[in-house]
């Protein structure tokens, strides 16, 4: 983990951003207007995304997590009362300092290392991408899900990693428990773990849907 440590604006929100993942936003409280003024304005423009421990996204007064990401900006597009632009998740940080809020959230931060990939890791990585890909074809049975079973990846083990986990049908706790991990083994771990979970939880309700024997007699 890298010593040096910058000051980054931050958007805290109700779900978790992953490295190597796209993030549409739409941006219309005053003080994050602000703040993507600002950050439009810098060579980088990049912004810290964290998510919200208790809160709302609205308002201030929320208590936040200490690990997120770097979202880098894409493309803007400004329309009437609000921004929406489209950013791509960077490196993840850990915050050191909070700042003052006003006139929005800024922290001191440290980026967190690259998580790095062996042979038989890139092997575990291919297996919890199938978890995850037969999971989400299962779950989008009975739910809507932001991701299709067939999404394409890229192609590098070490954003592949993160996008397996960005895709699989997880809350925001148990993706945010994902994003803190400092090894590899460690990630793919807890993403198979709680998508065994989340595919117990989908099947189980589509049991519970499921008409009766009486019923399907009728």
């Amino acid at each position: 983990m890298s010593d040096d440590t910058r000051e980054l604006a931050i958007f805290p929100l109700g779900s978790v951003l992953f490295p190597g993942m796209p993030w549409p936003l739409r941006v219309f409280e005053p003080r994050y207007v602000a703040m993507l003024s600002s950050v439009l304005g810098e060579t980088e423009r990049e912004f810290g995304v964290v998510l919200i421990e208790r809160g709302s996204e609205v308002g201030g007064g929320d208590v936040r997590f200490g690990v997120g990401t770097v979202a880098r900006i894409v493309s803007v597009e400004i329309t009437e009362g609000s921004i929406v632009l489209l950013a791509t998740g960077a490196a993840r940080f850990e915050v050191v300092r909070w700042l003052a809020d006003d006139p929005f959230p800024r922290a001191q931060v440290r980026e967190l290392d690259v998580l790095e990939l062996d042979a038989p890791t890139v092997s575990a990585l291919a297996a919890a991408e199938a978890l995850v890909r037969a999971t989400i074809a299962r779950a989008s049975e009975f739910v809507e899900l932001p991701w299709s079973a067939d999404i394409a990846l890229s192609d590098e083990p070490a954003e592949r990693i993160w996008q397996v986990a960005g895709i699989a049908p997880l809350g925001s706790l148990d993706q945010f428990e994902l994003l803190r991990c400092r090894t590899a083994t460690e990630l793919l771990a807890r993403l198979v773990e709680e998508t065994q979970a989340a595919d117990a939880g989908f099947t189980a309700r589509w049991a519970d849907d499921r008409p009766d024997d009486g019923e399907l007699r009728q």
